[in-house]
């Protein structure tokens, strides 16, 4: 599930974290929210940025056989 997590300090600085994007899509997803915001002071990627979204799942499925 896809979620932009919003954490407020008591300061005032305000953090935005986003969770189960992969590769550029985290930057995309949350930009309106840095538009509203202003300017950024730091940028932390996690190693799911690093992904890409073309990468092969391998699904396995049992089929029953005659016999």
């Amino acid at each position: 599930m896809k979620q932009i997590i919003i954490d407020i300090s008591e300061t005032g600085e305000i953090s935005i974290e986003t969770r189960g994007f992969v590769g550029r899509s985290c930057i995309t997803e949350s930009q309106f929210l840095k538009d509203l915001l202003g300017q950024e002071l730091s940028v932390q990627l996690t190693p799911a940025y690093y992904q890409t979204t073309d990468q092969k799942q391998t699904v396995k499925k049992h089929l029953p056989l005659c016999g």
